[in-house]
Order: C-alpha cells, then structure tokens, then sequence
C-alpha cells in the first residue's frame, strides 16, 4: 500500500498542477475625449500588440511582425483600415470619420491615436467597437469617455459591441 502512494500521489499531484492553466486576459482600453477648444474628439486606443497582429495577420494573409524591426511597410494602413471598420463613432447621431494620427508602443501594448472633428455641441454618443472580437470572443473593449468633464464608461464586447450615451 505505501508504494501505491508513492507513485499515485506525485502522479495526482501532477494531474493537479497541469490542470490550471494560465487564462489570457482579453481586453483593449479606449479613451474618448472631447477637446471644446479644438472642437474635436480625441480617442486613444490600447491594444495588446500580440492580439493585434493576429487579427491584422488573419485579415491580410501575411507577417505583420508588429512593433519590431520587421514591421512592414503596410502596417499602418492596416491598423487604420481595421480599426475604421470595427470602430465607430456617431454624435448626435451623426457618423464621424476617425482619422488616424499614429501609433507608439509602450512595453506590450499598441497605442494608436486618432481624432475626429466635432463642431456641434454633444448630446449624445454612440459607440460601436468590436475590435478583436472576430478572434476572441472573450475580448471586452472598456470604454471611457471625458465630455466637457462629464465623465462614463462602457463595457462592450462580442454580444454586446455597441453603447450609448447622452450628456
């Protein structure tokens, strides 16, 4: 019998071990500020460069090698192009061109900036994001929006991209 748990026990134990496994974590953080003095609206977009370049390397079919020295020429475009498509902005019900500034990396993470025009004043802003949901459908876009100080939050993802807002 003493041998029996002698071998069973560091087996169950190993069984044990292995079955917890690390969980990734799916989530980008937005940033949505209206500037009045410029009459613009400011997003700042972070996004782990690793989920990024598998969404951008399914869409086009090719290496993106994001964020390194082997970053392609056609990155860029590549980001503006996706994150125009799976990203959306309307103010007062009305659709809003994001235009694309650049990007920067911080340690794992892509920063891009992109800008739109608001000349009106805001009562309400509705957001569609559903970037990286296409690849994970546990991915959560959390959302956080500064008008005139005012200052909300959304949660969207896979079953729930869009939010809604009024100020």
């Amino acid at each position: 019998m003493k041998k029996f748990f002698q071998r069973a026990l560091p087996v169950f134990f190993f069984v044990v071990l292995c079955s917890f496994t690390m969980h990734k974590f799916y989530v980008g953080i937005y940033q949505i500020h209206y500037v009045a003095n410029k009459k613009e609206v400011q997003v700042t977009a972070r996004i782990f460069i690793d989920d990024l370049e598998k969404a951008l390397e399914a869409k086009h079919k090719k290496k993106i090698y994001l964020s390194t020295p082997k970053e392609i020429a056609e990155t860029n475009g590549f980001i503006k192009s996706y994150l125009s498509e799976k990203m959306q902005i309307k103010v007062n019900s009305s659709v809003k061109d994001l235009k694309f500034l650049g990007k920067e990396t911080e340690d794992n993470v892509l920063i891009c900036y992109l800008t739109t025009p608001v000349p009106e004043k805001i009562k309400s802003i509705e957001i569609v994001n559903s970037v990286l949901t296409e690849i994970f459908s546990e991915q959560q876009n959390i959302v956080h929006i500064n008008i005139n100080g005012n200052k909300k939050s959304l949660l969207l993802t896979d079953s729930e991209p869009e939010g809604y807002l009024q100020f």
